[in-house]
């Protein structure tokens, strides 16, 4: 009896389990996001890594100074900068601040300048000695061997290349009217004044003007600095004596004129019948003359019975690197650019200065220029502004002045020996 109430007491204690279990609800089924299928799963090789991100491009600032002339095509030489460099992010500012007052405006504020900016070869000595500019160590070879010699050596202190050259325009030669003067009459200044005082007309030149007066004082001295970096001249010496007596000869003859370029290009044509100027009023003496218009260098002058050719100043543009950017290897590179061979074509075209790099003086469309051609026939004779300080410009403007004015209240002699004190002060 008692075996059979256990098994019956087992019996029922199965049959609570089972039911037990049919009473619980079943536990949800995972939903399919939540538990994607190995074969759903993207494979590790399809996964980009942290490494294969694209990386940002460094990013650049500068800032450019230039004339208001050159605006549009400083703006057209840096998009081009920028295409050619994508692998930077280029940030350009452009500011107008001319050649002639670079050096002012660099040295009111040098933290504030351009980190590139175009200047006249005359201020480079101020601009090195405040320690303005950035020397050129990129690609320094080439780009001597690129442009003409006279262009590196203004731009050139101590053996050291300090800027790049832009231009070779900056000078002064003799245009005429062929329709008046022969190539021969422009030879000489005698000739050309004999031709001129016949047909009635002009010879202009602004002799109170230091630069162009030089022309006559260059041909036999010198303007140089000493080894402590004193500004000498020997203008006041016998061969200065004698230059000084050809500028008298020449402001009293009757044919001379002086005057301002507005003087020039207004009577150019119809008083004027040549004038000493430079390749900017070239456009507007074309205009004026169209085919009759003639250029050559200088005419030669006479000294002592001897004829001697007139020099000048031969000045040249450059574009330097601020010694305080932010970015000297971009800097120098696109300094660089801008003064490259295919830019100064570029310049030419636009603005029509003269090149130094040689490949772009050398072009069909430069030498067939008549200013241009005739700058670089004077530029034989002509003597860098580099050894040139500022103290030289009111002496010699003065001297002149008194030529035009005829003063003679002091002799040559005593004129000039004032002037050249002055000058080495």
């Amino acid at each position: 009896m008692k075996k059979i109430l256990a098994i019956v007491l087992a019996a029922m204690m199965m049959f609570a389990m089972v039911a037990c279990q049919n009473n619980e609800e079943p536990a949800p089924a995972p939903e399919a996001s939540t538990a994607p299928e190995a074969s759903t799963a993207p494979e590790a090789s399809t996964a980009p890594e942290a490494s294969e991100a694209p990386e940002a491009k460094e990013q650049v600032t500068l800032k450019v100074w230039g004339s208001q002339e050159d605006q549009e095509m400083l703006g057209e030489m840096i998009e081009a900068f920028k295409a050619a460099h994508p692998e930077k992010e280029y940030t350009i500012e452009l500011g107008v601040v001319g050649e002639p007052d670079a050096k002012t405006r660099y040295l009111e504020d040098p933290a504030a300048a351009a980190d590139v900016f175009a200047f006249a070869n005359d201020q480079i000595r101020d601009l090195v000695a405040a320690g303005a500019l950035y020397e050129v160590t990129r690609n320094k070879d080439a780009i001597v061997a690129a442009n003409v010699g006279g262009s590196i050596e203004s731009a050139t202190l101590d053996n050291k290349l300090w800027a790049y050259p832009m231009t070779a325009d900056n000078g002064y030669f003799l245009y005429y009217d062929k329709s008046v003067l022969t190539e021969e009459d422009v030879q000489t200044l005698d000739g050309l004044l004999a031709a001129a005082n016949a047909a009635g007309k002009k010879v202009f030149m602004d002799v109170s003007n230091g630069w162009y007066i030089a022309s006559f004082f260059l041909a036999k001295g010198s303007l140089a600095l000493d080894a402590d970096g004193k500004q000498t001249c020997n203008f006041n010496d016998e061969n200065g004596l004698l230059a000084a007596e050809a500028i008298k000869a020449f402001t009293a003859d009757p044919a001379f004129m002086t005057g301002d370029d507005a003087v020039l290009t207004g009577g150019f044509g119809s008083t004027i019948c040549a004038g000493v100027s430079g390749a900017w009023n070239s456009a507007a003496l074309t205009e004026l003359l169209g085919e009759n218009l003639g250029a050559c260098k200088l005419p030669t002058f006479t000294m002592n019975g001897e004829q001697v050719q007139m020099s000048s100043f031969g000045g040249y543009k450059l574009i330097g690197v601020n010694s305080l950017t932010a970015y000297p290897t971009d800097a120098m590179d696109l300094a660089e650019w801008l003064t490259n061979e295919e830019n100064q074509v570029k310049r030419f075209e636009m603005r029509a200065m003269g090149p130094s790099n040689i490949n772009a003086a050398a072009s069909e469309a430069v030498q067939s220029n008549p200013a241009l051609a005739a700058l670089a026939s004077q530029s034989a004779h002509a003597v860098s502004q580099k050894d040139v300080l500022g103290n030289y410009w009111s002496p010699a403007e003065a001297f002149g002045t008194a030529m035009e004015s005829k003063d003679y209240s002091s002799s040559l002699q005593e004129q000039l020996d004032a002037m050249v004190a002055q000058i080495i002060a």
